[in-house]
């Protein structure tokens, strides 16, 4: 069992990183393994709505690091997504990242758990965790919470350190994990499958 979180931060070892090690030692600590991936100064565009991931199950764009991690993104067994707050709002580089993974293999992502970590100085936080919430839920994805919204608080990683509620945020974030991907382990190996998925049905709002 792995998990794979991921930083986008421009700084690899920032507050972001700070905050997405302490959840990963907690998942290693209960037995499921953890790896950091940095992509903050590695995504080069958004997506461009061409359309070619469709057929190719890839993005269009092969120049950036989206592609050479496909196929470890999808054989993981639950994510973590880490920002720092940008004007109150998720980092770009994990904005386009995110756009395009979930546009070219969401499929491979659907019914593994997923959750998402956020480092501010001082606001904009809720409205970053909401943002990013929503990739799980237009794609079938359990939402991993801890007791309270997923948030660290500080300038510096000393200081994100220092927000000890943040860090135990960060600890029962990785125990839930760990804890959900074991049962949904277990359910696969006494049979229970994943819902059979329903042919997606589009409604536009202008007749």
């Amino acid at each position: 069992m792995k998990v794979i979180l991921i930083n986008g931060s421009p700084k690899p070892k920032g507050c972001t990183y700070t905050a997405l090690s302490r959840v990963a030692e907690s998942l290693e600590k209960n037995g499921v393994e953890a790896e950091i991936i940095h992509i903050g100064a590695n995504v080069t565009s958004g997506c461009m709505g061409c359309g070619y991931c469709r057929s190719a199950g890839k993005c269009v764009n092969d120049k950036d690091c989206l592609n050479s991690l496909l196929d470890k993104i999808k054989s993981a067994d639950g994510y973590v997504f880490g920002t720092p707050v940008h004007y109150a709002s998720a980092s770009g580089a994990i904005t386009a990242f995110l756009d395009r993974l979930f546009y070219s293999s969401g499929s491979a992502l659907a019914y593994k758990p997923g959750a998402v970590i956020c480092t501010c100085r001082r606001g904009g936080a809720t409205a970053t965790f909401d943002q990013l919430n929503k990739y799980f839920t237009i794609n079938n994805m359990p939402i991993v919470s801890s007791n309270y919204w997923n948030m660290a608080h500080g300038n510096t990683p000393e200081e994100i350190v220092q927000d000890k509620e943040g860090m135990q945020i960060m600890n029962i974030l990785g125990k839930n994990m760990a804890w959900l991907i074991k049962c949904i382990e277990a359910g696969k190996s006494d049979g229970v499958p994943a819902p059979e998925q329903d042919a997606k049905v589009y409604t536009n709002f202008i007749r």
